[in-house]
């Protein structure tokens, strides 16, 4: 009886197994379409004379703390007086 056991519990972890690396591939191909998306959107943008490389640096400010931007600007500008820029 535990071979029974054992090949039913093999089974129902190989099939939970199998749903978890689907929805991981499933994901993955979301997140590709979304990279995608963004990539035309990044080409509309530019086609319309954004500059893209300063909107993604913007986006990438956004997503940060406004204290720990403002420490890093502070320190970016005593570098910059420091080298005579």
């Amino acid at each position: 009886m535990s071979d029974t056991s054992t090949d039913a519990s093999y089974r129902v972890t190989a099939d939970e197994l199998r749903q978890f690396v689907e929805r991981i591939e499933r994901l993955d191909a979301e997140k590709k379409d979304l990279a995608e998306q963004q990539k035309e959107v990044m080409a509309e943008a530019k086609g319309r004379g954004y500059d893209t490389k300063v909107m993604r640096k913007v986006i990438a400010l956004r997503k940060r703390d406004s204290d720990d931007i403002a420490e890093e600007e502070a320190v970016l500008e005593m570098y910059k007086e420091a080298l005579g820029m």
